[in-house]
């Protein structure tokens, strides 16, 4: 059996039964276990799975970050739709933060139509976006410069605080959960866009429906602390009612 048909082999299982074990896989593909290792290293590699002591089991259902380039490449036509209706929210004479996720990236393309709104952001591939439109006005924090390609750490973070206010924020997360709220698992991105939203009036979380119900390990936000909700699909009639009661709009793209 060549090593492909193997490795698809093992995600199907997986998908199956939820978990494997090396022990169990080398008897069913009739290969050593020292194998399966190395296929399971090359599938964690591509961000397929995750190995634990003894075998692996799915990224979905973790606290796993994927990866900016495997982020860049999920979802890319509903992050389009939800950019184009956020930016139906943005006017001319606005200052927005806009964080480093991949979503606001889309954000950022689509502002490149607008003239007179400044942008505050941590985001490397925003500033790179926007750089050379003569309309715009961006504005880069400081700091150190991290694997997701933006600004992180006390100096972006004392930079919005001490110096910036904007008027309305654009940001994505891990996840969002009926029971927890908006949650986050990069701790440095966590730090920046908290600093964001204590400085920020109007606060757009903007998600696709693969962030329904994901969770993370830290509390980004409160259902209380932002103003809306942009995404696509429903997250059903309890949630909607619950995000209603908190004083949040949700704006649905289909």
């Amino acid at each position: 059996m060549f090593a492909l048909e193997r490795q698809k082999r093992i995600i199907d299982k997986l998908k199956e039964d939820g978990s494997v074990l090396v022990s169990q896989l080398a008897l069913e593909l009739g290969v050593t276990e020292e194998t399966v290792r190395r296929d399971l290293e090359k599938l964690e590699k591509q961000e397929a799975l995750l190995r634990t002591h003894g075998g692996a089991v799915p990224i979905a259902g973790t606290n796993y970050e994927y990866s900016l380039e495997t982020r860049k490449n999920l979802n890319t036509e509903a992050k389009a739709r939800l950019a184009k209706e956020a930016v139906k929210h943005i006017v001319p004479g606005d200052t927005i933060f806009l964080d480093a996720s991949t979503t606001t990236f889309y954000i950022s393309k689509e502002l490149k139509n607008m003239k007179n709104v400044t942008i505050v952001t941590n985001s490397l591939r925003v500033i790179n976006e926007l750089a050379s439109t003569p309309d715009l006005k961006v504005i880069s924090v400081g700091g150190i410069v991290s694997n997701n390609q933006s600004l992180v750490g006390i100096g972006a973070q004392n930079d919005i605080v001490e110096k910036y206010f904007a008027n309305k924020m654009f940001f994505s997360s891990r996840g969002i959960a009926e029971d927890t709220g908006i949650l986050e698992s990069n701790e440095q991105e966590y730090g920046v866009k908290q600093c964001m939203l204590k400085n920020a009036g109007k606060k757009y979380f903007v998600c696709d429906k693969s962030k329904h119900g994901r969770v993370g390990f830290e509390r980004l936000a409160r259902f209380s602390e932002i103003d809306y909700v942009i995404t696509e699909g429903s997250f059903g009639e309890s949630f909607e009612q619950k995000l209603a009661d908190e004083g949040v709009k949700v704006i649905c793209v289909e």
